[in-house]
């Protein structure tokens, strides 16, 4: 690092040289320097820096008001964590999820570049901590500790309302009408990969809006743990050097700044220690998760083909689909969408882990379970929108092939059984694979009358009770 672009700056072990134009101060500075390990950054996404600076602003408002901080300083604190949220300052946010299990560097980097930000506001020196100090003023009343998970919350409860539940609503929102266009395209059903009794087309794709729905209710359901707050617990849950209300005030102002009930946690010592509501809100995302690696399964079996497979769909012929066979085309959204289920149910496992790591009155795994959510919501949100434009609004029957599938389907014969009894259809339904006769001309050479046959065997007629 060039000595003309740096300056200095200073924590509780000395000295270290920053760039100069960066606004974080020395412990994210070290941070950098000790912890070279992979790539991930919070600032992707932002969800989490985003989460920290309305941590800050809101605290430096509650301090104010109850008489911990001055109000000058406050508004300064204030007025740079708004940037904070806003996204101005993502650059000066470097540092990587392989830190501290306790996520102090992050909290110390937020409290750096927002006091050194405040600091360029009221004209002062970077870096002279005068007249905001990061630990003093924008760390008061808090701990990298309480603060950490808090923010990781916010974070969740955030980007899940604002980008995943509307990816969702999308795709759930197309499947439906194609559910509803379809609702009279009877077709062959199938369990154990084997033909089975008659559905409609509505009915196979209105089951994948109905677990759609059934995910997004159990990931809203797990949310609610989330609004619950750290905040006010400090360094081990006691509340050491915080107002007695600050962490009940500072929930109060988030949940007016952003619409959802933040509160404090009822026990903050298991708030600081044990994080149970993000494991199991990581569990709702796997959850969903299944639900779409199911749909895009039943996708890309029922487009197979498309001469050899059941081809009872089409959807949309996007890129070419090899290197070496000319004109195939392959089911790459619902490829994409199941590796991305894959990666959530990776990242769900690792969440789980680290869940585990509460050590008496301090969980140390909490930036790898923020990263691996919020990863796993930024992919659902993604591969979500992805399928919906890209495979599921082109998604089309293939009516010549439904028609021959259900024609020759064997399992038709069980509309027989109230008339004949299960033996004799099993016997008409041997014969018609061994001989290879349609159904119909097997019953009939059973004995089965003609008129019979034709009155007992709707397969319309056997697509609901």
């Amino acid at each position: 690092m060039n000595e003309q672009a740096t300056r200095s700056e200073t924590d509780s072990m000395g000295e270290v040289r920053v760039e100069a134009t960066r606004l974080w101060g020395a412990q994210t500075q070290r941070s950098l320097e000790h912890f070279r390990i992979g790539r991930d950054r919070y600032v992707w996404g932002r969800p989490i820096i985003r989460a920290f600076g309305l941590v800050k602003l809101h605290a430096a408002l509650a301090n104010a008001e109850l008489g911990e901080l001055e109000v000058h300083i406050g508004d300064l604190i204030v007025a740079a964590a708004e940037e904070v949220v806003a996204g101005d300052l993502d650059a000066h946010f470097p540092l990587v999820v392989w830190q501290t299990g306790s996520g102090t560097q992050t909290n110390m980097n937020a409290n750096e570049v927002i006091a050194n930000r405040a600091i360029q506001i009221a004209g002062g020196v970077v870096g002279s901590k005068t007249p905001v100090h990061p630990n003093d003023h924008v760390n008061r009343g808090q701990s990298s500790n309480d603060v950490f998970p808090a923010a990781m919350h916010i974070a969740l409860v955030l980007d899940v309302n604002e980008r995943l539940y509307p990816a969702v609503q999308q795709l759930r929102d197309v499947l439906a009408a194609k559910s509803a266009e379809f609702a009279d395209v009877v077709k062959v059903g199938r369990t154990h990969l084997q033909d089975a009794t008659p559905i409609t087309l509505g009915q196979e794709i209105g089951a994948w809006v109905a677990q759609l729905d059934d995910a997004v209710e159990r990931i809203r359901a797990s949310e609610t743990g989330l609004l619950a707050l750290a905040l006010g617990a400090t360094a081990v849950g006691t509340g050491l050097n915080a107002h007695p209300q600050f962490g009940r005030r500072v929930a109060e102002h988030l949940g007016a700044a952003t619409g959802y009930s933040f509160r404090q946690a009822d026990n903050l010592f298991v708030a600081l220690s044990a994080h149970d509501a993000v494991t199991a809100f990581s569990a709702t995302l796997r959850g969903l998760a299944g639900a779409l690696m199911k749909m895009a399964n039943d996708v890309r079996w029922l487009a197979s083909g498309p001469r050899t497979g059941i081809g009872e769909i089409t959807i949309p012929e996007n890129e070419p689909g090899s290197s070496i066979m000319p004109g195939k085309v392959n089911p790459t959204q619902c490829e994409a969408l199941i590796m991305v289920t894959m990666q959530v149910f990776g990242n769900d496992a690792t969440v789980a882990f680290a869940g585990t790591q509460g050590n008496f009155q301090l969980n140390v795994a909490k930036p790898v379970m923020a990263h691996n959510t919020l990863e796993s919501i930024a992919l659902l949100v993604d591969a979500c929108t992805s399928f919906t434009v890209n495979c599921a609004a082109g998604i089309e029957p293939e009516h010549a092939t439904i028609a021959e599938h259900l024609l020759r389907s064997l399992m038709n014969v069980t509309a027989l059984v109230p008339h004949i009894g299960y033996d004799a259809a099993a016997a008409i339904a041997k014969h018609a694979l061994h001989a290879d006769l349609t159904l119909r001309d097997a019953a009939l050479a059973q004995g089965v009358g003609a008129d019979d046959y034709d009155r007992w065997l709707v397969p319309a007629d056997m697509v609901g009770p």
